[in-house]
């Protein structure tokens, strides 16, 4: 049998929750509630797809390599450095543009191997597909100013296990690289539209064919 006590106890307990429902601003209060349940509810199930997400995405960084991360070397293997056309940087100081010494840029940046003089200069452009260079010079420094197009520039180094390195050149950088006596080098564009431009300075005559290797990379 029930406990008449308890029931009275239990009803007085709950009479404020039961007489608030039966006024007419309940069903708004109640309305707010459960649209605030809902809320919490997508919340959480949008942060749990998003987690998902991300981790689906790192998963497949990991496995896509861009093509040319695998082929790709360091500025310093390549004696070359790069800057930004589109800021200020030491080949731009102000909105003008770009200009530049380029032995003295090389000397500054501690380029070793490069020209100490501008004894011969050619001036130059390699159209999309094309290439210059893929030589070895015996007899003289050479420094180069690249510009204009997405361009890769090889670089003989035996510290490196292919026995060359390679970086790619932006369209909107200009490059400053060295080739030592006796280093082979090529640049070519890679660039589908934009032509490549370049400045070669030689700190000697090279008039005789005899002191150069040619056709040194037989993949370019």
């Amino acid at each position: 049998m029930a406990n008449p006590r308890r029931t009275v106890t239990e009803n007085h307990r709950f009479s404020p929750l039961i007489n608030l429902l039966k006024k007419p601003q309940a069903f708004p209060l109640l309305l707010s509630f459960f649209l605030f349940l809902t809320w919490i509810t997508l919340r959480l199930q949008h942060s749990s797809h998003l987690s998902s997400s991300s981790s689906h995405t790192k998963s497949a960084a990991k496995s896509h390599h861009h093509p040319d991360s695998e082929v790709l070397d360091g500025d310093d293997k390549v004696n070359l450095i790069r800057f930004d056309t589109a800021s200020i940087s030491p080949v731009r100081k102000d909105d003008r543009g770009w200009l530049l010494d380029p032995v003295a840029l090389a000397r500054d940046s501690q380029l070793h191997g490069g020209a100490a003089t501008c004894v011969s200069i050619h001036v130059g452009e390699i159209k999309p597909g094309e290439l210059r260079g893929n030589h070895r010079h015996h007899t003289c420094n050479e420094t180069f100013v690249i510009w204009g197009a997405k361009t890769r520039f090889r670089l003989e180094n035996h510290k490196v296990e292919k026995g060359y390195a390679e970086v790619l050149i932006g369209e909107d950088e200009v490059a400053v690289a060295v080739s030592p006596s006796g280093t082979a080098h090529a640049i070519v564009n890679v660039d589908p539209v934009r032509s490549t431009f370049l400045i070669g300075c030689q700190d000697s005559n090279m008039h005789n064919s005899s002191t150069s290797d040619y056709k040194v990379w037989k993949d370019l």
